[in-house]
């Protein structure tokens, strides 16, 4: 777990830079509030980053259940939070458009909270697996786990696209899975059961009951359901407004960009923010 490291602060010139250049009024409302939201609580966090943190001792064993809350909301440091966020902004755009905004913040919030969950779940059962305290003591934090499930979701839409992980090109029916074990052969201080947690609730949603479950739920709260069900938003956006080339931007390495990818004149409005975000990502180094 590293801590926070307060300097010059390029991350987050470079992560104000990118949406400018994006175009605030270019952002879908719910992604961009919750991309302030993780910058307002990286520049005033609601605790230290150790008590933001999940893990098994702390949530189960202490009972810090806030802990499922606070830690998707909370990075280490600006280049923490820079990577993430430009990834959840390209996410965002993508997936708030074509679910619509009050399911989308539905969906964050499902992902959000079942992530840590699934994560302390997998960490409790390697405890008793292994007999190994330290699993339980690993705490997380970071919105990447929530990532990693959009990701899924994202790659689910465009099942027959390919991307571009470390410049490696890999269909997106396995993308997650094969970012999941690069990010961990090349970034050991990521975390591998968090990352894993956020695919298998990606999984949830998409091959199992957790879209359903999460319909039934809405329908039980609101009584026409309009705003809150996706499938009202399919038909007016619709898979054909999204390049087969979905969900090429990873969780955490911004080596998964494609630089042998170019466009020419005549592109629509989407697709120039799309290569905005390309052409700044490519100027802007590594990731974690």
């Amino acid at each position: 777990m590293r801590t926070r490291q307060r300097g010059s602060h390029l991350g987050l010139l470079l992560l104000a830079s990118q949406l400018f250049q994006v175009g605030l009024d270019n952002i879908p409302p719910v992604t961009l509030a919750v991309l302030g939201l993780n910058v307002y609580l990286y520049l005033f966090p609601a605790a230290p980053l150790m008590k933001t943190c999940v893990s098994v001792q702390q949530a189960y064993w202490y009972g810090d259940w806030r802990r499922l809350l606070l830690s998707p909301l909370h990075h280490a440091d600006d280049w923490h939070l820079y990577f993430n966020m430009v990834s959840f902004l390209w996410k965002g755009m993508r997936l708030e458009r074509r679910l619509g905004g009050p399911w989308f913040l539905y969906l964050l919030s499902t992902f959000s909270l079942l992530t840590g969950l699934v994560y302390l779940a997998l960490e409790a059962g390697l405890t008793e697996l292994t007999d190994n305290q330290s699993y339980s003591m690993t705490c997380a934090v970071g919105f990447s786990g929530v990532l990693f499930a959009l990701k899924v979701l994202s790659n689910h839409y465009h099942p027959g696209g390919v991307t571009y992980v470390m410049g490696l090109p890999v269909s997106n029916r396995y993308a997650s899975w094969v970012e999941l074990v690069l990010i961990h052969i090349t970034s050991p201080g990521t975390s591998f059961v968090g990352h894993l947690a956020g695919i298998l609730v990606g999984l949830l949603y998409t091959a199992g009951p957790l879209k359903a479950i999460m319909k039934k739920c809405a329908e039980i709260v609101t009584s026409s359901g309009y705003n809150s069900q996706p499938g009202a938003y399919y038909n007016s956006s619709g898979s054909s407004g999204y390049s087969g080339s979905a969900g090429r931007h990873s969780g955490y390495n911004q080596y998964s960009l494609d630089p042998a990818s170019s466009y020419t004149g005549g592109l629509t409005e989407e697709e120039q923010l799309e290569e905005a975000i390309r052409n700044s990502l490519n100027d802007g180094g590594g990731g974690e």
